[in-house]
């Protein structure tokens, strides 16, 4: 696998690279920078991961948060 741009919701949000076997995320969008750096064994595993990160982002208020910093 090469590098590969990763969308949510039709926008970018990282990037996914090969280490070691598995996938590693680089984010760059704010509300899933808390999964930079993290390693997926598949792309399911990675897409259900942003999925979560985003809800959690949004119902805890991150939206707000990241417009007011």
């Amino acid at each position: 696998m090469k590098k590969q741009m990763i969308e949510f919701g039709g926008q970018p949000v990282g990037i996914v690279v090969p280490e070691n076997g598995r996938l590693k995320f680089v984010a760059v969008k704010f509300h899933v920078h808390a999964l930079d750096g993290e390693l997926y064994d598949t792309m399911d595993e990675l897409r259900n991961a942003i999925r979560a990160q985003v809800a959690a982002f949004y119902e805890g208020g991150g939206e707000r948060a990241a417009a007011a910093g």
